[in-house]
């Protein structure tokens, strides 16, 4: 499959970028392209990496020039690029769209004119319901694919299909990070609501949901990875242990733009979600404009199926969140095997 092909990641820098690169590094791909807009990162890891097989590319996704230099002759795309920041894409709204829906855009033009074979599209949770502008970006992101991958339709020579995850733990911003700095400074750990829950899931597991989608991703697929999730309260209690520490616990309430549980499959999808062990498969959406479909012919099906939420999948108990912070290279490193 990875002989003499070329991969692009966009928004290669960031903590997927480096993940994927760590798992392909020895593949028999020719070539792995990094495209991002941080000069620094790319420096930092063109140093550490010292492998002529990964080439750098610097451009913004917003700019479809630099993403056609990018794009010519590359076999495969996984497309990370976005602002993931809850507060910044709140306070920013407009840039959110430019980089997460007209970005995404971009590089999917440029792929189906440069006869890429494949786009994996990564979205988030945060699509679901959205409530906050970076949501909501990703929710309208992930309805340009689908309707790119509609368009193109079976047997075409791109590809499209999306993947979509929950929280991954440790990533860049994420509350792990936070929890362990707080205890390493014997600061108070700060938590919004105990009782709030998020999906646990790991780099590697996200990488292998993007690998099942593009094996197995017909155009305008969406891909969900089963996880499990854990309360907040829980997760500080855990790392604490870990840590040794006994550390105070501040409530500081729900923020701007959160939600108490994060929702990775509507009750819409799931009422069409085809069950895969280990994960979902959401088919293509594949209504025209014939309005019938909208106006007179509905789905029962729809009212008596629940979503797929981090409420209601299984929840980590405390033994089974040590094991899965133990698989953070990081945390082990601070608190031996």
């Amino acid at each position: 499959m990875f002989k003499n092909k070329k991969l692009l990641i966009t928004g290669g820098t960031g903590s997927f970028g480096n993940a994927v690169l760590n798992r392909f590094i020895d593949s028999e791909f020719d070539e792995i392209r990094i495209f991002s807009r941080d000069e620094k990162k790319q420096d930092d890891m063109r140093h550490e990496l010292s492998n002529p097989k990964v080439k750098f590319y610097i451009g913004d996704v917003r700019d479809r020039l630099s993403v056609d230099n990018a794009m010519e002759g590359v076999d495969f795309v996984f497309h990370a690029a976005a602002l993931k920041q809850v507060p910044s894409c709140e306070f920013f709204p407009v840039e959110a769209v430019k980089t997460n829906v007209l970005g995404t855009n971009n590089v999917l033009d440029s792929a189906i004119i440069n006869n890429v074979k494949k786009v994996v599209v990564l979205s988030t949770d945060k699509a679901c319901y959205p409530i906050n502008a970076m949501g909501i970006s990703k929710a309208m992101m992930e309805k340009v694919a689908i309707s790119k991958g509609r368009a193109l339709g079976k047997n075409a020579t791109t590809t499209i299909c999306c993947t979509r995850y929950g929280n991954v733990m440790a990533s860049r911003g994420s509350v792990i990070p936070l929890f362990v700095n707080q205890i390493k400074s014997n600061q108070s750990i700060t938590i919004t609501d105990p009782q709030m829950t998020r999906f646990m899931m790991t780099l590697d597991d996200a990488i292998d949901l993007v690998l099942y989608a593009w094996e197995n991703g017909e155009n305008g697929d969406l891909f969900v990875q089963k996880s499990p999730a854990s309360t907040i309260s829980l997760l500080a209690e855990v790392l604490m242990d870990l840590y040794g520490a006994n550390a105070d616990v501040s409530v500081i309430g729900t923020r701007h733009g959160e939600k108490i549980f994060e929702t990775l499959v509507t009750s819409e999808e799931m009422a069409k979600s085809k069950n895969l062990d280990k994960y979902y498969q959401i088919p293509c959406d594949s209504r025209d404009l014939n309005y019938e479909k909208f106006i007179s012919k509905g789905d029962k099906l729809v009212n008596s199926v629940n979503d797929y939420n981090s409420h209601n999948t299984h929840r980590l108990n405390k033994e089974e969140l040590r094991r899965l912070l133990l698989k953070l290279s990081f945390i082990k490193d601070d608190v031996g095997n």
